[in-house]
């Protein structure tokens, strides 16, 4: 019987697996780079073909009369193809015809290179080399461009800001970073991008569409023409327009008004939500972040530290303080807790149990109303003790605040109210779990009565307490402050066009409107008594490690509201002396459309006020 070699028989098999499994490696291989990349083809296209983008002009802004904000002036980037210009121009004239260094030209062209800066680069296609040339640099260039085979001139727009004002809310554009380029792939390097305000947040509907030339070349790189006559070109569409709320006449007075001081001023359209101005202070000039000058700017302001970057309108988180009584004289009315007659005793404060929160002198005991105008702790506090520990209707403290809490964010605290700006803040209001975890389980309305007046952990941003104003003034419903009034050829968002409504009650809201008109008229806010237009008001006192914070609420004119406004200024003392006066200017300015003699002089007198910030107080 013959023996059979049964390993080789193996080894042929194996063999021949091996062999089967390269060849099929390579054909997968084959099959990726033809059918599956493009990156061969791109390189072929691009030794035939010259597509040139063509940037869309980018949306003008304005504000809610009509006034020009931003617009466009047009700019110039080179454009190099490596392979094309390569050995084939004289380096130091091109360096001589653009004003710039070896050093600076060797320095761009490595920074071109770099694939993790310009994950999109290849020596084959055309790459941003500088940018943002000016007309006059441009001409230059333009004169011996022939000298330069391989490089290109693109044109577009950068962005112009008329005005040195708003500049939280226009924000700037900037140079897209390659994690934008990531995310979107509407952008390529060298691209521009809205980075802050409505520049960021309508980026989308500003920047437009892009549009392509498609040019071809002979065997030597050099243009020819047109594609097909043009056949497959695409014309940009131009971004589309904004109008803002903002009143760019209220905006400068706000800026001029809080000038050598920190803090905000926010004036809302009751009936609509829209942001009629908003300042933050320290502010900047928006005309600073434009071109070159831009990244040199942005480092210098962000190593400010009075941190003029920030827009504490929304991203500074404050106690309201007595501003907040208001929402608590609503929750106690809603709630059952006290009627407006019910009257609460002030020994010059809240006092009991060995706890005594202060308050100035006024008439005792005294309901609501005048507990509004006079800006009574103790009545707030006593409101706040009763709700608190009303077991029989809660069962628990815990319930009981997290009722409270309940009112509070139906009242735009605790969350971000959604302003159509990026970087909102959302405040703190405190829930029973916040407190069983920093006080345990065995907590007393006396552990946290402070809430009552603004105090404690209860924090706010300026824009949610301008939104209080609107919504004291429409009597339980705001609709979500937005900065932009109209997008051309666009709805705005339902967000920013439906109501949304609070837990308290409508008569509830008439009895506060009193208290404020009665501020107004004789009580905390008697300086605004002169005005002919019915303004309501509220101040407020916040406490702080240094000088006490100066704060206001108020909407006019009481029975057909148009403007509701909260100031907020750090380290400015009682709400009386900066917030109120601060405050009926800016009513003023928006419904009379100017000041009077008077109230020019007061305004200056408040400009040139200085507030001495030590370092302990930024």
């Amino acid at each position: 019987m013959e023996n059979k070699d049964y390993g080789l028989e193996y080894r042929k098999y194996v063999i021949g697996g091996v062999a089967a499994l390269i060849v099929i490696a390579y054909i997968i291989r084959l099959f990726a780079l033809q059918l599956m990349s493009d990156d061969y083809k791109r390189d072929a296209d691009s030794n035939a073909f010259l597509k040139k983008i063509d940037y869309p002009s980018r949306g003008i802004i304005t504000d809610r009369n009509g006034t020009l904000l931003v617009y466009n002036r047009p700019a110039y980037d080179i454009m190099v193809v490596e392979n094309e210009a390569r050995n084939r121009f004289d380096t130091l004239e091109f360096c001589q015809t653009l004003g710039i260094t070896v050093d600076d030209f060797q320095q761009h062209v490595k920074q071109m290179r770099d694939k993790r800066r310009n994950p999109g680069y290849s020596p084959y296609t055309q790459q941003i080399l500088f940018s943002q040339l000016s007309d006059h640099d441009f001409s230059l260039f333009q004169e011996k461009a022939f000298r330069f085979p391989g490089f290109y001139v693109q044109r577009r727009s950068v962005r112009q800001y008329e005005y040195p004002y708003a500049a939280h809310v226009l924000g700037d554009v900037a140079e897209v970073s390659p994690a934008e380029i990531e995310e979107d792939d509407y952008y390529q390097p060298g691209d521009y991008i809205g980075k802050l305000g409505v520049e960021r947040s309508y980026e989308k509907q500003l920047r437009g569409v892009k549009g392509v030339q498609i040019l071809l070349r002979d065997a030597h790189g050099r243009i020819q023409g047109s594609y097909m006559n043009g056949a497959y070109d695409q014309k940009p569409v131009p971004g589309k327009n904004l109008t803002l709320a903002i009143d760019k006449e209220l905006q400068a007075l706000g800026e001029r008004l809080l000038e050598g001081k920190i803090g905000s001023i926010v004036a809302i359209e009751p009936k609509t939500g829209e942001v009629l101005c908003m300042v933050s202070s320290p502010t900047y000039d928006p005309r600073v972040m434009v071109g070159r000058q831009r990244s040199k700017s942005q480092r210098e302001l962000g190593l400010d530290p009075w941190k003029p970057l920030l827009n504490r309108s929304i991203m500074g988180q404050y106690p309201p303080g007595s501003t907040f009584k208001t929402t608590q004289g609503l929750t106690f009315l809603t709630e059952g807790i006290i009627t407006d007659k019910t009257p609460y005793p002030c020994y010059h404060g809240f006092v009991h149990g060995g706890l005594r929160v202060g308050c100035h002198g006024h008439g005792s005991p005294l309901p609501l109303i005048p507990a509004i105008s006079t800006s009574c702790n103790g009545f707030f506090c006593w409101g706040l003790y009763h709700m608190i520990g009303n077991t029989t209707k809660y069962g628990t403290v815990q319930n009981a605040i997290d009722r409270w809490r309940d009112y509070m964010v139906s009242m735009g605290f605790g969350y971000a109210l959604g302003i159509d700006l990026p970087g909102e803040k959302r405040g703190l209001i405190p829930n029973s779990q916040y407190y069983d975890r920093r006080l345990g389980t065995s907590w007393k309305a006396l552990n946290i009565i402070s809430i009552a007046i603004g105090q404690g952990e209860v924090n706010a941003t300026p824009l949610q307490i301008a939104n209080l104003g609107a919504t004291i003034a429409n009597r339980g419903w705001f609709i979500t402050p937005h900065v932009v009034r109209q997008i051309e050829g666009e709805p705005l968002d339902a967000l920013y066009t439906k109501p949304r409504y609070t837990l308290a009650t409508r008569e509830n809201y008439e009895l506060v409107v009193k208290g404020m008109r009665s501020a107004a008229l004789g009580g905390t806010c008697r300086a605004l008594a002169h005005y002919d237009f019915e303004p309501c008001g509220k101040t407020g006192t916040a406490q702080n490690r240094g000088h006490d914070h100066s704060v206001f609420m108020g909407f006019a004119p009481m029975s057909d509201p148009q403007i509701a406004v909260a100031v907020y200024v750090e380290n400015g003392g009682w709400g009386a002396t900066y917030g109120v006066p601060i405050g009926g200017l800016i009513m003023e300015r928006f419904l009379k459309g100017e000041l009077s003699e008077a109230s020019e002089k007061r305004a200056t007198e408040i400009q040139n006020r200085r507030i001495n910030y030590g370092t302990d107080d930024r």
